[in-house]
């Protein structure tokens, strides 16, 4: 398939999340509890698309076709697009963007601190994931991309801690295995096990 086109395809499946909110929001289907409802789904579908970004890789030494790699940089974009969404909800709607306040939920409450970090560090990747900070920083883009690795332990914390006090674990262990095996099949001797 033509990598364009498979771009073009990704990109409008990536909005269908954010197209499902709005259509039960005219309808009123957002639950008894709207707020909640958004801040959940978009945490979500963050960790969703951080998971798919960082499924790219694998496939391309499972498979042996280079093109997956060409769609981390739309997946990865998206993820940081409904994590974007998860802070200002959560900034405006909690903290009605006081920084101060902000600042006092983030040292308060660990599961923030978490989410807070992996925001911040994900904000520097999406802000150098173009062409111009590529040759800018040379063989440290690398580098720095590779906190991808960061976020997603982060994010796990984060999502981990905040179902804690509600005691809903089924999707967590999901994605703690999904993300757990996406990393450890990075570590070298795996990595080749994986490719043969």
């Amino acid at each position: 398939m033509n990598i364009i086109l498979l771009k073009r395809i990704v990109f409008v499946l990536a909005l269908i999340p954010l197209a499902r909110l709005f259509i039960l929001g005219f309808f009123g289907e957002l639950t008894a509890n709207p707020i909640e409802f958004i801040t959940r789904s978009t945490g979500t579908w963050t960790i969703t698309f951080l998971s798919l970004t960082l499924a790219m890789s694998p496939l391309r030494w499972i498979t042996g076709w280079s093109q997956w790699t060409q769609l981390r940089k739309t997946l990865g974009l998206f993820s940081f697009f409904y994590a974007s969404i998860h802070f200002v909800i959560w900034y405006w709607l909690d903290h009605n963007f006081d920084f101060n306040l902000m600042m006092a939920d983030v040292i308060k409450r660990p599961f923030i601190t978490m989410g807070f970090i992996a925001f911040v560090i994900m904000s520097f990747l999406a802000v150098t994931s173009n062409q111009m900070s590529m040759r800018f920083l040379g063989a440290k883009w690398k580098v720095l991309h590779r906190l991808i690795y960061i976020i997603a332990i982060l994010a796990l914390i984060h999502y981990f801690w905040h179902k804690e006090g509600k005691r809903d674990f089924r999707l967590v262990y999901i994605y703690i295995g999904i993300i757990s095996t996406l990393l450890v099949i990075r570590i070298p001797f795996i990595k080749k096990f994986v490719i043969k």
